[in-house]
C-alpha cells in the first residue's frame, strides 16, 4: 500500500517514549512510511481511562526505572532521565506540536528528549528548554513564545482528544491504517505488521473480549459497560 501513515502518540514523560522515538524514523523509512508525531498530555489520557501513571505508584516507578536503565544499558542508549519525574511537560509538548514546531517538529522533538533522557535536564523548565534549542540551532526563545498561544493549547488538547477518540490509552502508542501499537515491547510486533507478516493477519478478532465480564473490582468505572 502506497502513502502509509504511521502516527506516533508521545509524551515527554515516558521513558518508553524515548526509547521509541530514537528508533522508529529509521523503522518508518525502510518501510517506506511517513510519520507523523502527535504529542498528548500523558495525564489525560490517565484520566479519561481511569487509571493511574507508572510514577504513581511507587513500587512500579522503582520498577519501572530498573527496567529502563536495563533497556537502556542493553541497547547502548545514553540515559540519564530528567532531573525531576513526574515534570510538567506542558511547554515541551506544546512547542513539539507541528502548529509551533512546523518543519523542524522533528528536530525540535529529537533536541527535548535529549535535553530531558540523555542529558539529565529539566523538561519542565521553559529557560532549559530554550537554551536546549538555541544550542541545536533552533530558536527556543520563539519556540517557547509561540507555544503560550491559547490557539496552541487548543491544539494539544485536540490532540489528546483525538487519540483518545481512536483507543489510544497510553505512550508510546503507533497507530497506522486501523492497528494501535502500544509500548516499546510492540516494537517488533509493528515491524513485523510493516512487512505483512502480522502474526494475527486472518484471524477472526472480532468477537475478542466480547462475551462479557463476571466479575468487576468495586469502585472501578465499567467503560465497557457504563450505565451497568
Amino acid at each position: 500500500m502506497d502513502d502509509r501513515t504511521l502516527r506516533f502518540y508521545f509524551d515527554f514523560i515516558s521513558p518508553y517514549a524515548f526509547f521509541v522515538a530514537l528508533k522508529l524514523p529509521a523503522m518508518c523509512e525502510k518501510h517506506g512510511v511517513t510519520l507523523e508525531y502527535y504529542p498528548v498530555v500523558f495525564a489525560g489520557l490517565l484520566n479519561h481511562w481511569g487509571q493511574l501513571g507508572p510514577a504513581e505508584i511507587p513500587s512500579k516507578a522503582r520498577h519501572t526505572a530498573k527496567q529502563c536503565m536495563r533497556y537502556a544499558k542493553l541497547n547502548g542508549i545514553t540515559y540519564k532521565g530528567p532531573k525531576h519525574h513526574p515534570f510538567n511537560p506542558l511547554t515541551s509538548l506544546r512547542v513539539s506540536t507541528l502548529e509551533v514546531a512546523g518543519s523542524d517538529q522533528a528536530r525540535v522533538i529529537e533536541c527535548l528528549y535529549s535535553l530531558g533522557w540523555e542529558q539529565g535536564g529539566d523538561l519542565g523548565n521553559d529557560d532549559e528548554i530554550v537554551r536546549a534549542l538555541d544550542a541545536a540551532n533552533l530558536d527556543g526563545a520563539r519556540l517557547v513564545a509561540d507555544s503560550k498561544a491559547q490557539a496552541v493549547k487548543q491544539a494539544l488538547r485536540a490532540n489528546t482528544d483525538t487519540a483518545i477518540e481512536k483507543d489510544v490509552f497510553g505512550v508510546p502508542t503507533m497507530l497506522i491504517d486501523d492497528q494501535l501499537f502500544w509500548g516499546i515491547d510492540q516494537m517488533e510486533y509493528l515491524d513485523l505488521y510493516l512487512q505483512g507478516k502480522d502474526p494475527i493477519k486472518g484471524m477472526k478478532l472480532d468477537t475478542l473480549g466480547q462475551r462479557g465480564a463476571t466479575a468487576w473490582r468495586s469502585g472501578i468505572r465499567n467503560l465497557n459497560n457504563p450505565d451497568g
